[in-house]
């Protein structure tokens, strides 16, 4: 388990009220429905699960889903979503995976994640966990933003600015992966951090595990 403080213990009562979390998070799901050919006796695992908004409306695609993070606060808002739901499919896990993989038995049919890589400093590290805990055949989803040069976060931020998506592909099969694609999938308007109103597009990139 992971006890460390994290910065989004304290967002995470207030996350789900945030409409362009989960509109996102419905665009990157329909995205995974629509370009995968899933099997509903696929598994999957979700990192950097937050309180669920990815994962609730691909439940019932998948037997199994394992969800992920390294937050506290998250996981509570996301055990009690759980709870309500009633959904018997669901297993929620406290782990950082580049400290640690203990408690995954089991390897899955599908990863994803929805605006977590960008906060992992190690990219080609978590692609290589990513591919260790994949199925022969696996799917691995990826959802971030473009490289913006510092405009959506800020200077004070210490993870990537976005990426770029030849390099996040490289890095991606350097891990291990093939048949790399990568579609816009939504865009999240806001103001950069120079206070002009901008679109930052958010990308799904799609990889194999042969």
């Amino acid at each position: 388990m992971n006890n460390k403080p994290n910065e989004f213990d304290e967002k995470a009562k207030a996350w789900d009220d945030n409409p362009e979390h989960a509109q996102r998070t419905r665009a990157v799901a329909d995205a995974i429905v629509k370009e995968l050919p899933l099997n509903p006796k696929f598994t999957a695992m979700e990192y950097g699960c937050g309180t669920g908004l990815l994962s609730f409306p691909l439940k019932d695609r998948f037997s199994h889903i394992t969800l992920v993070d390294s937050s506290a606060g998250m996981l509570e808002v996301l055990k009690e979503k759980i709870k309500r739901s009633k959904s018997e499919n669901m297993e929620v896990l406290n782990r950082d995976l580049l400290e640690s993989t203990a408690g995954i038995t089991s390897s899955f049919s599908v990863i994803y994640t929805s605006m977590v890589l960008h906060h992992i400093e190690d990219t080609l590290k978590i692609l290589e966990i990513f591919n260790a805990l994949l199925d022969s055949p696996g799917y691995l989803c990826i959802a971030d933003l473009d490289s913006d040069g510092g405009l959506f976060h800020g200077k004070e931020f210490k993870g990537h600015s976005g990426f770029d998506r030849e390099d996040l592909k490289k890095n991606a099969e350097a891990a291990g992966f093939t048949n790399v694609s990568f579609r816009t999938v939504f865009e999240i308007k806001k103001p950069g951090n120079d206070g002009v109103e901008r679109s930052f597009p958010v990308f799904l990139m799609l990889c194999r595990k042969e």
